[in-house]
């Protein structure tokens, strides 16, 4: 079987993205590898051991087009509306916090944010299929 380890995103700047995922999720460095075209970041905390991978094309100054194929990245927290207020306050500009609601049963309690490339992750309230 098949074991999901990380996800790949291309940065412009490494040290605003490394920044943006400590201070959103905790997320510290815990590889680097350069090579002289591009550097690779990966990325992680002790709530998993999947990984978050930053790509850094070396001479690149022109934003990444994120085209209409990206969807998110996700994580999940204990409490959504308390990291909502810490990214309020961290000046991390979420989005709304939503409760989920279709058939008038809340199914899931997130809210979204655009990481300094404009990706954006969900962060899901723990419970039901989001651990």
């Amino acid at each position: 079987m098949a074991k999901a380890i990380h996800s790949m995103i291309r940065v412009l700047d490494e040290a605003r993205s490394v920044a943006f995922y400590r201070e959103a999720f905790g997320l510290t460095v815990a590889d680097r590898l350069d090579f002289p075209e591009f550097t690779l970041v990966y990325m992680s905390n002790d709530e998993s051991a999947f990984e978050l991978e930053l790509t850094v094309n070396k001479g690149r100054s022109a934003p990444y087009d994120l085209g209409d194929g990206y969807g998110h990245f996700a994580v999940s927290v204990v409490d959504a509306a308390a990291e909502h207020a810490r990214f309020e306050a961290a000046g991390l500009a979420p989005r709304k916090l939503v409760d989920f609601a279709p058939a008038g049963e809340v199914i899931a309690r997130f809210f979204f944010v655009a990481d300094p490339d404009g990706y954006q992750i969900e962060v899901l309230q723990r419970g039901g299929r989001f651990q």
